[in-house]
């Protein structure tokens, strides 16, 4: 893909206007679809307010434009990103639509988080250009972008889909097996898992699990991959590591049962005030602040 592409994205919501944002300040016209139409309506005001929240200029949001049904907003669509809720028969009835009504050459890309490409599409025609491109909250400031095929995915879609993402700034990588999760997720929660089992066994409280992350190995991550330190250390020294811990990870293949409670007693976490911690609404909003200012002054290193 080169030039100017017509893009459409189905979901206006959390993802979705921030990934029309950023296809948008990159010059690209783009179409949004969202059953839910105060969310479509809002889409324009949503991302201007992020441009202004980010001290860019504004006027952007002019190239977004908002279509009340799926066959409107794929129209003459070169490239199109599905980031509907997280629930495989809904994407399923997505896809479905999109491989009816898309140009024929027209990408079609879920932005699922953890469920297999294959299984969203299972039993479509035009497979060859069905692919995941799993972008990552805020979209608009986190760079990577994983590009997953299945096995029926063309080598050519794939390379159309990175060199569009490359474009617009963002940091594609291929993923290439289509497994649950791909590389960021598995990833993220092998170690979400651990954490969650330390608090319940009692080794240490919620506080401490985040206190430690953060002090500690997770402010090398952004320069130093795990990979990268294994060989950094050394292969020998990282065996020596593992033949002693590994056996006491946790191994689980299903939810924590503490999770579980949490959910069933409706300790949600921020929104409903309480979950491994409890949550005021200044002490949310802060550190919703924090994230999003630590994340926009990084990518101006």
């Amino acid at each position: 893909m080169s030039g100017k592409e017509r893009i459409a994205v189905i979901g206006a919501g959390l993802m979705g206007h921030g990934i029309a944002q950023v296809f948008a300040v990159a010059g690209h016209d783009v179409a949004v679809y969202d059953a839910n139409k105060q969310t479509l309506d809002s889409v324009r005001s949503r991302i201007a307010r992020n441009l202004a929240d980010l001290g860019l200029p504004g006027g952007a949001e002019a190239r977004v434009h908002g279509f009340g049904t799926i066959e409107g907003a794929v129209e003459g669509a070169d490239f199109i990103v599905e980031a509907a809720p997280e629930r495989v028969d809904l994407k399923q009835a997505i896809f479905s639509e999109l491989v009816e009504h898309a140009p024929r050459d027209a990408i079609l890309a879920s932005n699922t988080s953890v469920i297999p490409i294959s299984a969203i599409a299972v039993d479509l025609d035009t497979a060859d250009r069905i692919l995941g491109t799993h972008w990552w909250n805020p979209p608009f400031l986190v760079p990577l972008v994983e590009v997953v095929g299945t096995r029926r995915t063309t080598a050519k879609n794939i390379e159309r889909a990175i060199a569009l993402l490359t474009s617009v700034g963002k940091t594609a990588v291929h993923v290439k097996k289509d497994v649950a999760g791909f590389v960021g997720n598995r990833l993220q929660h092998a170690l979400w898992r651990e954490a969650i089992a330390i608090v319940a066994e009692g080794i240490a409280d919620a506080r401490t699990v985040d206190t430690v992350v953060k002090a500690s190995f997770g402010r090398r991550l952004a320069v130093l991959g795990p990979i990268e330190n294994a060989d950094l250390v050394g292969t020998d020294l990282t065996l020596d590591i593992h033949n002693v811990v590994l056996q006491h990870l946790n191994k689980d293949p299903r939810p924590s049962p503490y999770l579980e409670e949490l959910v069933r007693s409706g300790r949600l976490g921020m929104k409903s005030g309480e979950g491994f911690r409890t949550w005021t609404d200044e002490e949310s909003t802060a550190l919703r602040a924090r994230v999003f200012q630590y994340l926009n002054d990084f990518d101006r290193l």
